[in-house]
């Protein structure tokens, strides 16, 4: 099996929609530690810490630990762990995995078809971030395990998915008027929008429609927030800030924390507001932590 195809077909856990980015995250910290040092293992203990944080930054909302990708991710074809004793995993337990000084590595095939071939990290890592993470993270995702890509080492598709419909962006934005959902920012230079995006409530990656009703039209900065959890939409269509934010200036406060509780600018009459189901998905699987109580004037 082709190496992108198989990275495109990774084993994870599933059900109505529940995000599992585990492996993609152990995946692509792996691809930025092969770029530093071609040859290198990962020491379940030394970086355990690293990985904990992608996870409690990028991953679900629940408790969770790296331990489970680092041993599971063997089956998939595309990593190996050996421990003091020898080769195979000693198990998806962190103490097992601490104590028999378990370290992991990309397998020897795939690492000698990078070296063959310099771009197919580059698309490994592309469709990783495509398949598991909306595109307003993926550049601070690059950032955060040390992966240098360029656009061009992405390279076009190399298996069959679904492909973004472009019409979506206007059919948002056009919605809304122009205006982020959040605050009302309608910044243009000469006729053009500029600093507006259209966002996917429930994610592109998983399975969210390019429809108007899973649709907002945010500024740069909302949206950044929205797709990290700071933010969110709740009954009525009132902004969720998350209590989990912290912001002491004024601007953090003006921008954010004074949001909470607020209705929603827009749609305009005759648009889709955002479906319940899609809504219900982000906060479940994005909104972190509980909801702030309404800002009071």
């Amino acid at each position: 099996m082709e190496w992108v195809e198989r990275v495109a077909k990774l084993r994870q856990w599933t059900r109505s929609g529940a995000r599992a980015p585990h492996k993609p995250l152990l995946l692509l910290y792996a691809l930025g530690r092969f770029q530093a040092d071609g040859d290198g293992e990962l020491r379940y203990s030394s970086v355990e810490q690293e990985l904990q944080r992608l996870l409690n930054e990028y991953g679900p909302t629940h408790r969770t630990t790296p331990a489970y990708p680092f041993h599971h991710l063997v089956s998939d074809g595309v990593w190996e762990v050996r421990t003091d004793r020898g080769p195979g995993s000693p198990g998806s337990g962190v103490r097992e995995l601490r104590e028999t000084g378990a370290a992991g590595r990309l397998v020897p095939e795939l690492r000698a078809a990078m070296r063959r071939d310099p771009r197919l990290l580059g698309r490994i890592a592309g469709l990783l971030l495509d398949l598991h993470f909306p595109p307003s993270l993926h550049g601070e995702l690059c950032e955060a395990v040390g992966l240098e890509l360029d656009s061009a080492e992405t390279g076009g598709p190399a298996v069959a998915r679904r492909r973004r419909d472009p019409r979506m962006r206007e059919q948002v934005l056009i919605a809304y008027e122009y205006r982020c959902a959040f605050c009302g920012y309608d910044g243009r230079i000469g006729a053009l929008p500029v600093g507006l995006e259209a966002a996917h409530v429930r994610w592109w990656a998983f399975e969210g429609p390019d429809d108007v009703d899973n649709g907002l039209c945010l500024c740069s900065l909302h949206h950044k927030l929205f797709d990290r959890g700071v933010l969110g939409v709740g009954d009525g269509h009132r902004i969720l800030v998350s209590q989990s934010f912290v912001g002491h200036s004024a601007a953090a406060r003006e921008h954010v924390i004074a949001l909470a509780g607020r209705p929603l600018v827009g749609p305009q009459a005759g648009a889709d507001l955002v479906a319940a189901a899609h809504r219900d998905w982000h906060t479940r699987e994005v909104f972190r932590g509980a909801p702030r109580p309404a800002a009071t004037v």
